[in-house]
């Protein structure tokens, strides 16, 4: 149960604003909402399942320290690489105009944005730890979370959301795992 908590917090947390979210407020006001918010949840559990295959796979193989001590440095990696692309990003354009029929693009451009993202290498590191189904539940009901959050904000509006306090938490919220897991690594 708590592998799926973390995971569900972290993935939620990190994936607010990110470049998956702005394809979701730009492409996902196209469509009816429980249709695009049920094609992208069946699209993020895929993504999650393989993250977390791979990750459990990869955490049976090696020691509990070692897996610890790579999870700290790739979330510690991962702030940074928040903090990177807030210092290289510029605010979401317009909402792209309405009337593309069919959700395969909306779909696609999720998949491909998510795919090997911070948060799909989050779950990954969260199920190498252990805990490979809590943490696949948490991860996708936090990667849904934010997705139907996005949704909702792009129906609503229709000029610029601002990422960076949002990047910003996503950046701490990297950071205090990062540490939480090289203290857990290090301890005696």
């Amino acid at each position: 149960m708590s592998a799926a908590l973390v995971s569900l917090g972290v993935v939620f947390v990190a994936e607010l604003g990110d470049k998956t979210q702005l394809v979701v407020l730009a492409m996902g006001a196209r469509h009816r909402p429980a249709a695009a918010l049920a094609a992208l949840a069946a699209t993020a559990a895929a993504l999650m399942a393989l993250a977390v295959a791979a990750g459990a796979l990869l955490g049976s193989a090696l020691p509990e320290r070692a897996v610890a001590a790579g999870a700290g440095v790739l979330f510690l990696a991962f702030a940074l690489w928040s903090l990177r692309e807030l210092a290289n990003s510029r605010d979401a354009g317009a909402v792209a105009p309405r009337g593309a029929r069919g959700l395969l693009p909306l779909v696609t451009a999720f998949f491909v944005a998510e795919l090997g993202d911070k948060t799909q290498l989050t779950a990954g590191s969260l199920a190498a730890r252990g805990g490979a189904l809590g943490t696949w539940v948490g991860a996708t009901l936090g990667l849904v979370g934010a997705t139907a959050i996005a949704l909702g904000a792009g129906r609503l509006l229709s000029g610029r959301l601002s990422e960076r306090a949002l990047g910003y938490v996503a950046a701490v919220a990297f950071t205090v795992v990062g540490v939480a897991s090289l203290v857990v690594a290090l301890r005696p």
